[in-house]
């Protein structure tokens, strides 16, 4: 677990139980007691204290105890809309008297009344809201997220969500993986439309935000509420064209074969999956897709129908676990909740649910080679927290037991970075 040995350090952490979540051995690949080095943001050394090179505390001018804490890798939200403008409260109070979300949303609801607010909104304000929600983030040990588009449907606006998101990685010491959502929903203007409205997609709105550098990949929303799989399909070709990675909004309220479609196009991931089949299961484990369990949506729609995790689990697909922070279907700002949910609700373990929200959640982001464990070459992002076992993270609700986050090898303060 070492690399560069004759190398100084910048600094050296000691006394550590470190939760490496590197599969394959000990349980969350434990440590106990164990040390990390950092050099030039990336881990440099990682082992047990009884391994640590002779001289090791010359080498790292600043030395730090752990006092026995556990380190876990830096958690990764893999699966959020964080940019967005308005609430949708009143329609939890429908959903509450007994509309369905889908009612709402062919009603004019749903995505469409948050598209109305976006679209009003100014950059400026976009950005004081999602910093807002990113903090909450933050101050979980978040230090990665996936920001989508999806609330402005045409392309100035969806642009204007992708460059919020972009400025977001400057502003609160985060990285930010961006997916450009425009396949999200119909807007009103092309009512009835819609494979005119998938024509502007990919001939005007995708193009646009490829050549403008703001999208990582390209995720749409295959569902009988949103868009068929062959639109959905038309959408991934594109962006495989303009050599973007691709994910996809699967199977969550019918099953539509998204997952599948999701496969198919060698998606890095395939969200919800409630009503995945085991042949969408296969062809997800076939081409390594990521497959990403959205809890807090399943409990706020209070859906009955859980993902088919043990069908996964029989697979090897591998499992990520994410906020889907929204306003309407996940109004959530904490992913230390999701792991219990994920557990409550989806039955996961414990340690399932924590490589949920670093080692599976970096895969889905394409992010396996920098981030998700704490291995030597790595990216020096970690959380250090004041609990007993790693399951306590996902035991306790509405606590935050985090003690101090470090990223790319710094301590992170708790508010912007830049003024």
């Amino acid at each position: 677990m070492t690399t560069g040995e004759q190398d100084n350090w910048d600094a050296l952490w000691t006394n550590g139980r470190l939760a490496t979540m590197t599969p394959g051995g000990a349980a969350y690949g434990a440590v106990e007691p164990g040390a990390l080095a950092v050099k030039d943001g990336r881990f440099a050394w990682i082992g047990a204290m009884a391994d640590l090179p002779a001289g090791a505390a010359r080498r790292a001018p600043a030395i730090h105890d752990l006092g026995g804490r556990w380190v876990t890798p830096g958690l990764i939200d893999c699966h959020t809309h964080l940019v967005h403008g308005g609430d949708r409260a009143a329609e939890f109070e429908r959903r509450l008297a007994g509309v369905t979300y889908e009612e709402i949303a062919r009603a004019g609801g749903g995505i469409r009344s948050t598209v109305r607010a976006t679209r009003a909104a100014s950059e400026a304000a976009l950005l004081a809201t999602a910093e807002t929600r990113l903090d909450a983030l933050r101050a979980e040990g978040v230090t990665v997220v996936e920001i989508k588009s999806g609330y402005g449907l045409d392309r100035d606006n969806e642009m204007k969500m992708l460059r919020v998101a972009r400025a977001l990685a400057a502003r609160r010491d985060v990285t930010v993986r961006t997916s450009f959502l425009g396949a999200h929903a119909v807007p009103p203007e092309f009512e009835g439309r819609a494979d005119a409205y998938i024509d502007l997609v990919v001939a005007d709105m995708l193009p646009a935000v490829a050549g403008a550098g703001l999208a990582d990949a390209v995720d749409a929303f295959c569902e009988t509420i949103a868009f068929s799989p062959a639109q959905t399909d038309r959408v991934l070709a594109a962006a495989r064209r303009h050599g973007l990675a691709v994910k996809l909004h699967a199977d969550q309220l019918s099953d539509t074969g998204g997952a599948a479609l999701a496969a198919r196009h060698g998606a890095l991931s395939a969200d919800h999956l409630e009503y995945t089949s085991e042949a969408g299961v296969a062809a997800l484990a076939a081409a390594g897709t990521v497959a990403v369990l959205l809890p807090g949506a399943f409990y706020a729609l209070r859906e009955t129908k859980a993902p088919p995790v043990e069908a996964l689990r029989r697979a090897g697909v591998p499992i990520a676990v994410a906020t889907d922070c929204n306003p309407g279907s996940s109004p959530a700002t904490s992913l230390l909740l999701m792991l219990n949910m994920a557990c409550t609700l989806f039955r996961l373990t414990p340690e399932e649910a924590l490589a949920g929200v670093t080692r599976n959640a970096a895969r889905a982001l394409g992010l396996s080679a920098s981030h998700g464990t704490l291995e030597a070459g790595k990216a020096a992002d970690f959380a250090v927290w004041d609990i007993e076992r790693p399951a306590e993270l996902a035991y306790r609700i509405g606590f935050n037991p985090v003690h101090a986050v470090v990223r790319a090898g710094r301590a992170r303060a708790p508010g912007p970075t830049v003024p």
